[in-house]
């Protein structure tokens, strides 16, 4: 398949000032993951500049392997029991006034990695009581008490990501399923805390497949999305189909926001964690 040249509007600024050279030091000096680099993120250099990077935990080596994320998968190391305290310790450095902290999937663990995320969100608090956390968990394949149990340490916000539309799903997502990822979605809200989604678009995904999932989202309680572009990792990742145009993202966020979310960031270049403190 020829591949499509990318347009002006998804050009990326690199960082490369003082605020960018520190932050890549303390994530570096603390054997921190950041879905920032293991991601590809286009905003790295914007985020870094400002002092603010998207942790994630349980390693860096996933058990999933979807067609669309950079993130190695295979079989992941034991998790580090340093690794909450150090992740603390990393926003306490930065100053930062709001974290973001994401994770692999790790299907090989008897809770899915769910306990670990608990110890992370304790020690941020703990060392941070003034930082507002903001979580983006895996399915759990879809188990409610392992939801529960993560929803049960307060977070400030809790995202978990339907990536693209119903139909496509099962091309681009390895195990996850679009009705699991919506209960996990609908069981935040039950307990009480504020959810968040997101999706990339550029897949071959139709207008009306968007506005759709935007109100499985509604129906589910979640009304803060971000929207952004799919950008291919390498040549061996899902192909993109179509450049979005900074209008078309205009437009999902003026439809999305007259079916009733209360923040939508769309445009090419957003990912999960952009402006992240802005759904709060």
């Amino acid at each position: 398949m020829e591949r499509i040249k990318k347009p002006d509007w998804l050009k990326i600024k690199l960082g490369g000032n003082e605020r960018f050279t520190q932050t890549k030091k303390i994530v570096e000096s603390h054997c921190l993951n950041t879905i920032c680099s293991s991601g590809k993120c286009p905003n790295m250099g914007e985020c870094w500049e400002r002092g603010t990077a998207t942790f994630m935990i349980a390693g860096d080596v996933c058990t999933r392997s979807c067609k669309f994320c950079n993130t190695l998968t295979g079989k992941p190391l034991p998790l580090d029991k340093s690794e909450p305290a150090h992740v603390a310790e990393s926003i306490r450095l930065m100053k930062l006034k709001h974290a973001v902290i994401t994770s692999v999937d790790r299907d090989d663990l008897p809770d899915l990695g769910a306990s670990h995320w608990v110890e992370t969100i304790h020690a941020i608090r703990q060392l941070n009581p003034e930082t507002t956390i903001e979580v983006l968990i895996p399915d759990f394949q879809g188990k409610e008490q392992l939801v529960d149990l993560v929803c049960s340490a307060k977070p400030d916000i809790i995202g978990h990501n339907m990536e693209t539309v119903r139909a496509l799903t099962p091309k681009v997502r390895s195990a996850a399923k679009y009705d699991i990822s919506l209960k996990v979605l609908k069981r935040i809200g039950e307990n009480g805390c504020r959810s968040k989604s997101g999706i990339m678009v550029g897949l071959g995904e139709k207008k009306e497949e968007i506005f759709e999932l935007m109100n499985d989202l509604i129906q589910a309680g979640c009304k803060r999305l971000t929207i952004g572009q799919y950008l291919q990792p390498t040549r061996k990742h899902i192909p993109v189909s179509e450049y979005v145009s900074p209008e078309i993202f205009l437009e999902y966020k003026t439809v999305g926001i007259s079916m009733g979310f209360s923040h939508i960031e769309s445009g090419p270049l957003v990912r999960s964690s952009y402006f992240a403190d802005k759904s709060l």
